[in-house]
C-alpha cells in the first residue's frame, strides 16, 4: 500500500483534530472585540486564524520531538489514539525527530514573520502577547526547560490559549481588552482540562521516563478531583463575571457546556484507576471546550446582532 502524499503526513502529525481549540479560541477573541465596539478588520482576523492555527502545529509537533527525545512515546502502550500519546509518527517511522524539528524552525520563522507584519497594523502590544505565546510553547517540551515534565504544564496551556484570545481581541480592537482578558479565562481553564484528562493514559509512560506531569505527581484518584475543580473553576469564573455583568447576559448559555464536562468528570472519577475506560471522558471533554468556547463566541455577536 503506498503511503500518504507528504502534505496529509504533516497535517496528520500535527494532530488536526486539536487545532480546532484554536480556532474557537481565536473566534472568542474576535467575537469579544467586536461586541465591544471595534470595527471589523477581516483579513486582520483571518491573518490571526491561520498564525494561531500554525502556531498550535508547531507546538504539537515541537511536543512530538521533546517526546522522542526523552522516549515517553516510545514506552506508552496504554495510549487512547488519536486523544494521547502523541502523533506516532517518530514511533511509526513516517518522520524522524529532526524532521520534526526541521518543521517546527520554518513553522516557526512563518508565524514570526506573519506576526511582525499583523503588529505592524495592530499596533506592538501584539509583538508581547505574540512572544509570550512562543515561549510558552517553546518551553513546554524542551527537554532544558520541559515545563510538561514539571507540573507546569498544565498552566502553561492555559496561560497560552488565554493569550490566543486576547490576541485575537487585540488585533481588532488595536488595544489590550478586559472583557478579552476576561473572557478568555474559562476557555482557556477547559483547553487545560482536556490537556489533564490525557494525561491518564500516558501517565505509566510518562512516569517510567520522568515526565512529571500533575497526574503523575498527585496520582489518579486525586487527579481526578482536581480535573472536576478544574471544571467547576472554568464555568463558575464565567458564571462570576457573567454575575458581575462584566459580560454580556448571552454568556450564560456558556454554561450549558458544563452538561459534558461535569458527565466526563464523573467518568473520569469511576475509572481514574482504568485509563483504558476513558475515552468516552476524553471525548466530553473535548466537546465541552469546544462547545464552552462556540457558546461563548456565539454570546458576542449576538451582542453585535442586536445593535
Amino acid at each position: 500500500m503506498s503511503s500518504p502524499p507528504l502534505a496529509l503526513r504533516w497535517l496528520a502529525a500535527s494532530r488536526p483534530g486539536f487545532l480546532v481549540v484554536t480556532l474557537v479560541a481565536t473566534l472568542v477573541g474576535i467575537g469579544s472585540a467586536l461586541a465591544c465596539g471595534a470595527a471589523p478588520r477581516w483579513p486582520e482576523a483571518l491573518a490571526t486564524v491561520v498564525l494561531a492555527l500554525l502556531t498550535h502545529a508547531a507546538v504539537n509537533l515541537h511536543n512530538d520531538w521533546g517526546d522522542a527525545l526523552i522516549g515517553s512515546d516510545a514506552v506508552n502502550t496504554d495510549r487512547i489514539g488519536p486523544f494521547t500519546g502523541g502523533s506516532r509518527v517518530v514511533q511509526d517511522g513516517v518522520f524522524t525527530p529532526g524532521q520534526l524539528k526541521t518543521a517546527v524552525q520554518m513553522l516557526a520563522m512563518v508565524v514570526t514573520g506573519g506576526g511582525l507584519l499583523l503588529a505592524a497594523r495592530s499596533g506592538p502590544g501584539l509583538l508581547l502577547i505574540g512572544l509570550a505565546g512562543l515561549l510558552l510553547g517553546w518551553a513546554y517540551s524542551q527537554p532544558r526547560l520541559a515545563l510538561m515534565s514539571r507540573g507546569w504544564g498544565e498552566l502553561a496551556v492555559a496561560a497560552g490559549w488565554w493569550l490566543v484570545v486576547v490576541g485575537a481581541d487585540f488585533v481588532q480592537r488595536r488595544a489590550f481588552g478586559e472583557i478579552a482578558m476576561i473572557a478568555g479565562v474559562s476557555p482557556a481553564l477547559l483547553i487545560a482540562a482536556v490537556l489533564w484528562i490525557a494525561e491518564f493514559p500516558d501517565a505509566r509512560a510518562d512516569a517510567a521516563v520522568g515526565k512529571r506531569t500533575l497526574v503523575v505527581r498527585l496520582g489518579p484518584v486525586a487527579a481526578a478531583w482536581g480535573f472536576l475543580l478544574l471544571m467547576l473553576a472554568a464555568h463558575g469564573w464565567l458564571l462570576f463575571w457573567w454575575w458581575r455583568l462584566w459580560l454580556p447576559g448571552t454568556a450564560v448559555q456558556a454554561l450549558l457546556s458544563l452538561a459534558p464536562g461535569l458527565a466526563a468528570a464523573v467518568l473520569l472519577l469511576r475509572h481514574a484507576r482504568e485509563p483504558a475506560r476513558l475515552r468516552p471522558a476524553i471525548v466530553l471533554t473535548l466537546v465541552c471546550a469546544i462547545a464552552h468556547g462556540l457558546l461563548l463566541a456565539g454570546a458576542f455577536l449576538q451582542v453585535l446582532m442586536l445593535r
